[in-house]
């Protein structure tokens, strides 16, 4: 994974000017990475990069060089513990509010399944759907009822956030395990 010198410069690079006030955090980027090597689209770095600072277009100097070999490092390295059976962890702040970094990190999965939702919903549109229940849930981005009485309750919060690495296993066996 990612060293904490590396996730500090990768933060640094998202909430830099003039992109940084609609940026992600570290968090919502290792969700967006995370989508990108589970789900049935494998994302370039330019585009992790518009996903995680909210431009529509890249700046005129391109992704920078850290960003994208970080992106790349990271996604390698979570696709590793996949191929080899393991199942991913979620980043954790080591201060601060974890709930916020849940949430953070699973809006960044669901912007980035909501950008290629049509390709995530071929194969298994209901199993999809199912295993999209706890990011989509926890990701704050729908006004939901039922999804509000979960974020409302500590212990239905942590069910599905410790449902998470396990849904996570299940897509991307879903979209990359050989038929």
């Amino acid at each position: 994974m990612l060293s904490n010198a590396e996730i500090e410069a990768l933060e640094d690079i998202l909430f830099a000017e003039p992109w940084g006030e609609d940026a992600l955090d570290f968090f919502g980027l290792h969700g967006v990475v995370c989508a990108s090597v589970v789900g049935p689209v494998q994302l370039s770095t330019d585009r992790i990069f518009l996903l995680a600072t909210g431009l529509d277009a890249l700046p005129e100097a391109g992704v920078p060089d850290t960003f994208g070999t970080l992106a790349l490092q990271l996604a390698d390295a979570l696709a590793h513990l996949l191929d080899m059976g393991q199942s991913l962890e979620l980043p954790e702040p080591e201060d601060g509010d974890p709930i916020n970094a849940l949430e953070n990190w699973c809006a960044g999965f669901v912007d980035t399944f909501l950008e290629n939702e049509e390709d995530w919903l071929k194969i298994d549109e209901a199993e999809t759907a199912d295993l999209l229940v706890p990011m989509m849930t926890l990701s704050g981005l729908f006004d939901d009822e039922d999804f509000q009485k979960v974020r409302d309750s500590e212990q239905l919060t942590q069910q599905m956030a410790e449902a998470i690495p396990e849904s996570l296993t299940d897509l991307y066996l879903l979209f990359h395990a050989p038929a």
